[in-house]
């Protein structure tokens, strides 16, 4: 394929790439090598950590040039002379002191978690459901008077129509927030997003935007929908939230029908 034919290609993982239970489908493991071997630049554009993203590049055996991380808070470059293969090529971070202790006031039960710049996380205890390692388990106040590229709040003791509800009387401000399928929230900068990062990257590559690819099923891809499908393609998954799929130009089958193979197979 021509460099003028190539496709920017952002993927989601989880719900998109992978499954509730962190397997990938052979057939979607298969579609993403397809599209990589007919020339499209192959990316994952994700809420996770750098941490827990590299191994699902890895599983899939890709090496593109940029990776978005922390809901675009974090973009990592492919630099060989690293151990892990990337960099920290761009860096976002706020001061989460005031959105913490205004969370804690509307949930004084939350489980809370901040994500510093380089990586490394700190915890209240109860945060069972996520991966811990380069972590720590602290004191709510120990969170304050950081810089943060991402928090992320839970509640075990609100369903998710009582948590929207809740978050909607937050009133929060200055800050980017997307709310996960069940009752969490994962906070960014303001202003910073998946399409915020896309964007960015796509300048480096001096790509078109006519030949953008994205797909996704949360409601942190909704600002990435808007990026692609602007002049390039927008995909949400068959089990994606009502408003997620209003928002994307086309919907594929669900992750249990292993949809974003289809989608990609319909890449030139």
């Amino acid at each position: 394929m021509s460099v003028d034919g190539r496709w920017f290609v952002a993927l989601d993982v989880d719900g998109t790439v992978m499954h509730e239970d962190g397997t990938i489908d052979a057939e979607v493991s298969r579609a993403v090598a397809a599209a990589v071997e007919r020339g499209h630049l192959v990316t994952l554009a994700t809420g996770r950590s750098w941490s827990t993203t590299r191994p699902v590049i890895e599983e899939l055996g890709l090496t593109p040039e940029y990776v978005v991380c922390a809901n675009g808070a974090i973009t990592m470059r492919r630099d060989d002379t690293s151990p892990d293969g990337y960099v920290r090529e761009h860096v976002e971070t706020f001061d989460p002191t005031a959105v913490l202790e205004r969370i804690r006031s509307f949930l004084p039960s939350g489980k809370f978690m901040v994500e510093l710049p380089d990586g490394y996380r700190l915890y209240t205890a109860g945060m069972t459901e996520w991966n811990l390692e380069n972590a720590r388990e602290v004191v709510f106040e120990e969170l304050l008077d950081h810089r943060a590229t991402r928090v992320v709040v839970t509640s075990l003791d609100h369903g998710l129509d009582e948590f929207f509800a809740i978050v909607d009387q937050m009133g929060l401000h200055h800050v980017s927030y997307a709310i996960g399928w069940t009752a969490w929230l994962d906070i960014a900068p303001d202003g910073v997003n998946k399409a915020t990062a896309l964007e960015r990257v796509r300048g480096w590559l001096d790509l078109d935007a006519a030949r953008v690819f994205a797909a996704g099923d949360g409601r942190n891809d909704l600002e990435m929908f808007a990026w692609a499908g602007a002049a390039g393609r927008a995909v949400a998954m068959g089990q994606a939230p009502d408003e997620v799929r209003a928002a994307a130009g086309e919907v594929t089958g669900s992750v249990g029908e292993a949809g974003l193979a289809a989608a990609l197979d319909s890449l030139p």
